[in-house]
């Protein structure tokens, strides 16, 4: 069950699902990457996400995952339930899987078939709400075409008029300048805002007073570093160790939960590398070329 003693502060990576050659969760695997996780210092896990390919899983299949991940966990972190689908009834019912097995962070995405239609996001939320009663929602503004890419002004407008909106993951370019004015811009029940497009603008997200991060899960122990040193005052140390996340997050824009899976498995978390999006393939050449990125990457969050 989530604990709601403290804000959620700190790294959250999103749990990838780890599918089999046969197209099913790979539930033992699944298993493995949640601990890897929580073992790497993560300070919550979010599930299931667009890292997740929840918009390539059925509502009974992402049931199945919120149940596993709960019992991993078993309450050592706070769970954000993955909420976002493609209408409201089915957000509806996303949101109440989590709420059932104790989630009550709920991540929900402003839609994309709302377009810039604020009043219809509105809409759109408050509906949710009335539904999903008792749950916190982080809403989660992705770019265009994943989700509607509002801008920071509507996002102000949407934040006030949903008091279940507690906190807001901003993910579109540049994500600095919208943290930065939902710090500054006075709405009580906003806790904070926390960063996402997989901490590739951590940094600057940090420093703008974000709560923390969202990334893919593969590099959980470098990102936790990260967030330590900023935490901790050490600006220069936190500048190094990012510098030396960016090569792989460049490629992982590319190739995204292919990547995730790959280097997973390099890591000991054994899978097929099996992804349901439509993602690029990775020939040799690119995988001698992530191999060599983590060989560098060895010793760096030690």
């Amino acid at each position: 069950m989530n604990s709601e003693d403290q804000k959620l502060q700190g790294v959250f990576p999103v749990i990838p699902t780890l599918f089999a050659n046969d197209n099913t969760i790979d539930f033992a695997a699944q298993k493995k990457v949640i601990q890897f996780a929580l073992e790497n210092g993560a300070h919550g896990v979010v599930c299931p996400a667009v890292a997740s390919e929840y918009n390539f899983m059925n509502l009974d299949e992402r049931a199945s995952l919120i149940s596993l991940v709960t019992q991993e966990v078993n309450g050592q972190v706070p769970i954000i339930g993955g909420a976002s689908a493609q209408t409201t009834d089915e957000v509806i019912a996303a949101g109440k899987s989590c709420l059932n097995a104790g989630i009550t962070y709920l991540m929900i995405m402003a839609p994309h078939g709302l377009g810039k239609d604020i009043e219809a996001h509105k809409e759109f939320f408050a509906t949710v709400s009335q539904s999903l009663t008792g749950a916190q929602i982080i809403l989660q503004n992705a770019p265009m075409p994943i989700g509607a890419g509002l801008a920071v002004d509507d996002i102000i407008d949407l934040v006030k008029a949903t008091p279940m909106i507690t906190y807001v993951k901003e993910e579109t370019l540049p994500s600095g300048p919208a943290i930065t004015a939902l710090e500054k811009t006075d709405i009580p029940h906003l806790v904070g805002v926390i960063g996402g497009g997989g901490s590739r603008y951590m940094i600057d997200e940090l420093d703008r007073g974000a709560l923390g991060a969202m990334p893919a899960v593969e590099l959980i122990d470098l990102h936790v570093a990260i967030y330590k040193a900023h935490s901790e005052g050490s600006h220069e140390k936190a500048r190094d160790l990012y510098r030396a996340s960016l090569p792989l997050l460049v490629s992982q824009i590319i190739y995204r939960m292919r990547l995730t899976k790959y280097v997973l498995d390099k890591r000991g978390i054994d899978n097929d590398v099996v992804v349901r999006a439509p993602l690029p393939e990775m020939d040799e050449f690119t995988k001698n070329d992530i191999d060599r990125m983590l060989f560098d990457l060895q010793a760096v969050a030690k």
